[in-house]
């Protein structure tokens, strides 16, 4: 029986329970129920013993105890502890400061307290990772992106060379078609990133042909390209979607290329349609429409606008997202000035304040933790940094370990831990 379950049932009376032995004064025996605080040494029979102490012979009768009287019964009743670990006790169970306390109050803050400790508990369990195991591809090149899909509970992976693999919930392959554009049929030409667009669909993928090109999800054809996106000045090389969970007719999808600048399109009606289709388009909602990314820029769309900056100065950047707690998009490369990038939308949503962490080497990779408003980096000099979004000056936190650099960083925020991975052996 769990301590937590022991003490519920405590607290309702309603059940019998295993005694424990009588505690005596002989040290072996001290040691067998640990040391610390009073509360966490009680044992089932000492509980059983303060239950008696605090019931009454008049039915539904609520006995309270003063800090006095508790301090004296419970050093006769229990038979050990001092007077003052008592009277500890009794002032972090009357956090209220009436004066007294009943077995409700009691139990009550002995169920908090040992909430408290399994949560601590849990927070500081090691995972015990099974060993690798190795799927099966039909991939023949590096694969650049593993995404899954929330509405269909898939797996997508696509490779350099165009191909996009489709995989169960129980990562067991299922289909795999060829993602290509015009360009890509030539040699030398590949794919860099793959994006979900979760709110309307579709599925974004970026090539080394300047361009993104926007699949649909629900068409007749498989993954049929409806939008291209050309004309783009560098290489988009990493690609972040976000949207607003409270109306999905906002949202964001923002990438960073080879030239180090960081740009992102503000859909305002995504739902309706991501882009403005020409009167002269044809009217077959399966033809592909082809946007140049000019026409973006003079605003000739008016269901989006441009966010853009080149505070990376040239450096390719590594990975890009935009955080709604913070109205920021943060970018990063591996360059030790201006590593990190946070370019804060003002009021108008239109145009972008930037502010930059130089951390030494650059880094690989970042996370942001909104409830701590942390942003953990990755570095290549073997260092995780912890730093606050508003202060750039220094981290406020530097976790050391590694060996090698450190590859990636990823909180989890139901374990409150935060998790790195580098290349150490």
């Amino acid at each position: 029986m769990s301590c937590q379950k022991a003490a519920l049932e405590l607290n309702t009376g309603s059940q019998p329970w295993p005694m424990s032995p009588e505690r005596t004064e002989d040290v072996t025996a001290f040691e067998d129920y640990g040391t610390g605080l009073l509360e966490n040494q009680l044992s089932m029979c000492d509980f059983v013993k303060i239950q008696k102490a605090f019931e009454s012979p008049e039915p539904r009768k609520i006995i309270c105890m003063s800090r006095e009287d508790f301090i004296q019964k419970m050093t006769e009743i229990v038979g050990w502890g001092t007077k003052e670990e008592y009277g500890e006790l009794f002032d972090k169970v009357d956090v209220a400061q009436d004066g007294f306390i009943n077995w409700d109050k009691l139990t009550s803050f002995i169920l908090l307290e040992l909430y408290e400790q399994d949560e601590r508990a849990k927070a500081t369990v090691v995972p015990q990772w099974k060993d690798l195991e190795f799927l099966p591809v039909k991939h023949k090149d590096n694969i650049q992106k593993v995404i899954f899909l929330k509405s269909s509970s898939h797996y997508l992976t696509i490779s350099k060379e165009g191909l996009l693999a489709i995989w169960g919930e129980n990562l067991k392959l299922q289909e795999t078609f060829p993602i290509t554009s015009d360009a890509t049929k030539l040699k030398h030409l590949w794919v860099t990133s793959l994006v979900s667009l979760e709110n309307v669909n579709k599925i974004a993928v970026a090539f080394t042909s300047k361009e993104i090109c926007f699949y649909d999800l629900l068409s007749k054809e498989e993954f049929a390209c409806q939008y291209k996106l050309q004309g783009l000045k560098g290489t988009p090389i990493c690609m972040d979607y976000w949207y607003d969970p409270l109306d999905a007719s906002e949202s964001i999808l923002s990438f960073g290329d080879i030239t180090g600048k960081v740009q992102a399109i503000a859909f305002t009606a995504a739902l309706i349609s991501l882009f403005e289709r020409p009167a002269s388009a044809c009217e077959d909602g399966e033809a592909t429409m082809t946007i140049n990314w000019a026409e973006l820029l003079s605003g000739c769309h008016k269901c989006c606008h441009i966010l853009e900056h080149k505070l990376h100065q040239g450096d390719w950047v590594r990975q890009v997202t935009y955080n709604a707690s913070l109205d920021a998009i943060i970018s990063s490369t591996t360059s030790n000035t201006n590593s990190v990038v946070l370019a804060w939308r003002e009021k108008s949503k239109k145009h972008l304040n930037m502010t930059s962490f130089n951390i030494a080497q650059g880094i690989h990779a970042f996370d942001y933790h909104s409830r701590l408003n942390l942003i953990a980096t990755a570095g290549i000099n073997n260092k995780v940094c912890l730093w606050n979004p508003y202060v750039v000056s220094k981290p406020v936190g530097v976790l050391w370990g590694h060996s090698a650099s450190v590859i990636a960083v990823q909180f989890f925020v139901e374990r409150k831990q935060l998790f790195s991975f580098s290349k150490d052996k």
